[in-house]
Parts: C-alpha cells; structure tokens; sequence
C-alpha cells in the first residue's frame, strides 16, 4: 500500500520532545508534501502520555487512515500501543533525543525532511514485542542497560556521548542478579551469573545511534536476545565503537539469540527500560513476538 490511499490524516504533536525543532516548519513540510484535494489533514498536540493515548483513541474511532507523530521514541510507543491490531497506520516524524525507531527504518533525522520523504513511503506491516503483555517496537531491557535510563533522563542534553556518561555513573552503583532465561523452544535455560546488558530488540537500537541487535528484522517473527555479562564490561568498554558500526555482536562474548517468546526469571521485582521508558517489572519476566501486528510508514528502500 502507498500514501496516496490514505486521505484521513492527523498529526499528533509532542511539543516537548527534543530539544531544536520548529512546529511551524514542519506543519508547513506537511502542508506543502502532504496536501491533496482528496486528503483531511487536521493537527492535534499531547499534554502527556495519557492525552495522547485517548486522542490516539479517539482517532482509531474517527476512522483515521493515518497517524503522524511527531516526537521521540515514547511518543511512538505510547501512541503506537493503541494502534496494535488495527488498520490505522503509524508515520515517525523524529522530534526526540535517541530516535532508534526512525533510525532503523531510514527515516531522515530532520523532521521537516522526515514529513517530506514519508509522503512518497510504503505501508508496511511490522513485528511487535510484549512485555508482560505491554507491546514494545523497539528495545525492553532487564538489566544494567534498564538503570542506564535513569540517568540518561537526567541529562540536560542528548545523544551518544551523555548516554555513555549516564552509562558509567550507573555503572558504579549496578550489582547484578542472575537471571535464567527459559526459551520456547524447549532448549536448555540460558543462566547468566551476572548480566550487565540484558536486552531483547525487536529493531536494531536503541537510539542516539547506538546498535545494540544489529540483526533485527522488523517483520521476521522473532525478537533477538542480547546479553553481555559483567565479567566482559572492559572489553564492552574498549570496543564501545562496535556500538556505533553496527558489529557489537561480533564481540564473541556477546551471546545473541533469536526467538519467540522467553520467560526471564529473576530473584526479585525491579525495574525494565521499555522503548527508553522505565516501568516496575514482576521477578519473572514474559516476553514475545506478535507477528506483523501494526502499519507503519517506511521510506520506499526500506520497505
């Protein structure tokens, strides 16, 4: 499917995601790309991510073909777990910090070009992960790569460099847990003493630019698994530049696992990073993949 079938579109501004970008320049971008004589075109904004959840509500119910959202990876989140199961297609215009969903698919990192390229895009149908029943598209991680965020939400500026920072002071405090990982497949429990990245990946990173699944598929029908143990964290450190190419799975220590679904036990209830949110997590962890369970629009190389 291509954008010209779809004529009901609302675009759904997070005015505080990011930090430099113009609204009124990227409403123009859309006007001026997107407008047709057979196209509604109408422009809400999301106080928070309970506004935005019921406006996404309400545009599902309004039949809206497509929803442009224009914010960070939360927004896509938050707005993109109403949209699950129905027809209605999600379009990224990147306005946030780490932007790991645009990244991967290809989608221009300035929202006025993003608004610009989209409108020549593909519909295409993606994988979406669940974490104890809440759907992720991105990134859920159980371990020191979680705590990370706390900190990395502190910093007053964005990118690779204030995540490696947040990275290290949280490093100081982290003490591991075990955590054994039972797969679907039937096959033997993955025990890990002392994890330090723990991450399932439905798309390739987490944002910011750095890779963590550089073999994600969006539409395979499996998440990857990613987990790096304590032990390993000053190799991890010295090959911090494999994060950014794309090859830190090629670290032999690194283990990376595709599945379906896994059950991650742990010894006691604690926090996850989900789609660069923190959320309180049971001890046991359930994780899997719904295949193909949502629209989303993709620039015409990647689709």
């Amino acid at each position: 499917m291509s954008t010209e079938e779809l004529r009901r579109i609302r675009v759904l501004v997070n005015p505080k995601s990011g930090v430099r970008w113009s609204f009124k320049a990227v409403q123009q971008a859309i006007d001026t790309s997107w407008n047709a004589p057979d196209r509604d075109i109408t422009y809400q904004f999301t106080h928070d991510v309970d506004d935005g959840i019921r406006k996404t509500e309400r545009a599902v119910e309004q039949g809206v073909d497509l929803l442009l959202v224009v914010g960070g990876d939360g927004t896509v989140s938050s707005v993109g777990r109403v949209l699950v199961g129905t027809d209605v297609c999600l379009g990224t215009i990147p306005a946030g910090s780490g932007n790991g969903f645009a990244r991967h698919f290809g989608i221009p990192l300035s929202p006025v070009k993003a608004a610009r390229t989209l409108v020549n895009a593909e519909v295409k149908r993606i994988d979406v992960g669940l974490v104890n029943d809440r759907p992720f598209f991105i990134t859920c991680s159980m371990a020191w790569d979680a705590a990370i965020v706390r900190s990395f939400d502190k910093m007053p500026v964005r990118g690779i460099i204030p995540y490696i920072f947040a990275g290290a002071y949280e490093l100081l405090e982290y003490r591991p847990s075990e955590v054994t990982v039972e797969f679907d497949d039937g096959s033997e429990p993955l025990v890990v003493g002392d994890p330090l990245v723990c991450t399932v990946a439905n798309l390739s990173q987490y944002g910011g630019g750095a890779v963590i699944a550089p073999h994600a598929q969006p539409d395979d029908g499996l998440l990857e698994l990613v987990i790096a143990r304590c032990q390993h964290a000053p190799l991890l450190i010295a090959n911090i530049g494999k994060f950014l190419n794309g090859a830190i799975t090629d670290i032999p220590e690194v283990i990376s696992r595709r599945f379906r679904s896994l059950i991650a036990h742990r010894p006691d209830a604690g926090i996850i990073q989900v789609d660069g949110e923190l959320v309180d997590s049971p001890a046991n962890v359930r994780i899997s993949v719904t295949p193909r369970a949502i629209n989303v629009l993709v620039p015409t190389s990647q689709a």
